[in-house]
């Protein structure tokens, strides 16, 4: 843990701000819900809160699906990480982040369909030089928690109707299962 050396007092309704620059950092929006910590040493520590992370094993036999079915690489993602991968090493991916294009999708909740008349490239994952096939949102009581996605592999920079398919029916049923 790192001491940032910003002091915040509680109000009386025991209230604290989270300065901006922190939640700028760390990608903490309004409204963004945080799971509370505390130690035995006395510290109280915030983490962003991700249901799909509260569901990887999950996540990552539905990525193992996807792949087996659609023959290219699937990964999914949470607000703003690689929580599973398949069909790619799963080292260089997990815990990379969430690129802006990705981001304004999933705020946007629209679909992404690589074809011939897309405009540019989608590269969803920080560092990786891989293109989005196709990349749906999940939704879930309303609120996006993460997306899955098709990407590129050696031999495909198109997405197939299969995958497009898949993508979408993966995203609403991560959806529904965080609901339950």
């Amino acid at each position: 843990m790192k001491a940032t050396g910003i002091v915040r007092r509680i109000d009386d309704l025991g209230r604290v701000v989270i300065p901006k620059e922190i939640r700028r950092t760390m990608r903490i929006k309004e409204g963004a819900p945080l799971e509370i910590y505390t130690s035995n040493e006395g510290e109280v520590i915030f983490r962003k809160y991700s249901p799909i992370n509260e569901m990887s094993e999950n996540a990552t036999q539905a990525a193992e699906v996807m792949y087996k079915l659609g023959g290219a690489p699937a990964v999914i993602f949470d607000r703003d990480h690689v929580v599973a991968v398949a069909g790619v090493a799963k080292r260089e991916y997990n815990e990379r982040r969430v690129t802006p294009a990705l981001e304004e999708i999933m705020e946007h909740r629209q679909g992404y369909v690589a074809s011939d008349d897309s405009a540019g490239k989608l590269m969803p994952i920080e560092g990786v030089d891989r293109q989005a096939l196709a990349v749906f949102p999940i939704v879930s009581q309303g609120d996006v928690t993460g997306a899955v996605a098709y990407v590129s592999s050696e031999n495909n920079t198109l997405a197939t109707e299969t995958q497009h398919t898949l993508a979408k029916a993966t995203a609403m049923f991560l959806g529904k299962q965080i609901e339950e």
